[in-house]
Parts: C-alpha cells; sequence; structure tokens
C-alpha cells in the first residue's frame, strides 16, 4: 500500500525514559513505537526537524504513512503524538500498522467553507462559532477522507449543525453517531453577536420607572 506521505526512522534498542530524553537532547531526535498487526512493537527514533516540518501538512494526522524503517517501509497512522506543554517541541509518536482488509479508527479535521458568507452571518449579522474542529470516523485504509467539508453557506442565525449533516464520503461513518442519535453533537453555529438587542424600539430607547415613591425627598409625606 504506498502513499505521497512518508517519514523517515530508524529502529531504537536502548529503551527507557533516560534513553530518550538523551535523544531528544543530544541527537535531536523522537522517541516513537510502531505497533499493531501480527508483528511485534518496534521502537524507533525519528529526525525531530523532519517530523515538525511534515506536520505542518495537516494530512499528515489522518493519512496513511509511508514509515521507511532502515530501508524498509510499513504502511502506518499516526495514531497519537506527544507535545511539551511550553515548548515547540515533540516528545513522543505513536504509529499504528494497517491492513487494507481492517478499518481504521481515528480523527480527522472537519474544514468548514462559507462561513463569512453564509446567511446568519452575511445577511443577518450574526456571529459564526465552530464548536468542534475535527470528527472521529470509521473505514477502510482505500476509504480514508483526508478531511470532511462542510459547506454552511444556508445556515442561518439562531441556527445549530450537527455531526449528522455532515455528508460523509462512501464508506465512511462517524463513530459517535453509530451509538444512537442521542450523541449527535453540534458542530457549529452562529449566535447573535454580542451587545445586540433582540428587540429595538421605533423611537429608540424607553427608560420607565418601576416604583414611585410615596415620600418627599425630605422624609415626609406627601399630601393626599
Amino acid at each position: 500500500m504506498s502513499s505521497e506521505y512518508t517519514l523517515n526512522a530508524t529502529a531504537r534498542a536502548v529503551l527507557g525514559k533516560g534513553a530518550s530524553r538523551r535523544l531528544r537532547r543530544k541527537n535531536g531526535e523522537i522517541p516513537a513505537i510502531v505497533y499493531g498487526g501480527k508483528k511485534k512493537p518496534q521502537s524507533l527514533a525519528l529526525v525531530h526537524k523532519d517530523v515538525a516540518k511534515a506536520l505542518e501538512n495537516e494530512a499528515y494526522y489522518s493519512q496513511v504513512i509511508s514509515l521507511n524503517i532502515d530501508g524498509k517501509t510499513e504502511s502506518v497512522v499516526l495514531k497519537d503524538l506527544q507535545r511539551h506543554p511550553s515548548k515547540a517541541i515533540l516528545l513522543h509518536m505513536d504509529f499504528l500498522r494497517i491492513s487494507k482488509a481492517t478499518k481504521l479508527t481515528l480523527k480527522v479535521p472537519l474544514h468548514f467553507v462559507n462561513e463569512d458568507t453564509c446567511i446568519g452571518v452575511k445577511q443577518e449579522g450574526g456571529v459564526f462559532s465552530r464548536t468542534m474542529s475535527d470528527l472521529e470516523i470509521q473505514c477502510l485504509p482505500e476509504h480514508l477522507p483526508e478531511f470532511l467539508e462542510v459547506d454552511v453557506a444556508a445556515l442561518k442565525l439562531g441556527e445549530t449543525l450537527h455531526m449528522s449533516d455532515i455528508v460523509m464520503p462512501k464508506g465512511v461513518e462517524s463513530v459517535a453517531l453509530s451509538y444512537g442519535a442521542d450523541y449527535d453533537q453540534p458542530i457549529a453555529s452562529v449566535s447573535k453577536a454580542r451587545g445586540s438587542s433582540s428587540i429595538e424600539s421605533e423611537d429608540g430607547p424607553e427608560v420607565q420607572t418601576s416604583i414611585e415613591s410615596t415620600e418627599d425627598t425630605d422624609g415626609s409625606e406627601s399630601p393626599d
């Protein structure tokens, strides 16, 4: 199974937290592991700068990758990626071996189109907001989409799109929706802009007093 997305790795024999730290600090490499299928898990090392450059393309998070390990290629997907909490450092990678006949479960990005020109924003002055940036799907490798496109052109003020509104490609299903309609979560909506009023008076704002005083300012009772 070939892929246009490739990464190079080397087998790693020395394991443990100390070895992983030295690998990152001295060699500029990322510790990793590849597992799955009928083969045993294998510890790896990848050049940090090469991986960081590759990951600028979001397809590496959701597409089949040709992982070249010391000259031998395996078809994998990126299953997990650990990052440093405050530095631009990749700490560890998990790769899953795949086969043509086995379905994959992983997250793919949602690409929203017509956000700024949808009815609720352009004509009704609302604000578009996303509540989900990716979706967990299940499919065979041959059906794996790079992303899922969501056209929001018809979305009106006060309306919400849900997972069930996403048009799924052939052979692809939502993991959440496979559990039933109760798991149909919102993905995007158009809401009223902050500070705007839902009811406006033709003559401008009215000021009303809700309490009438029965006493003068000096505390004496008003005459009947």
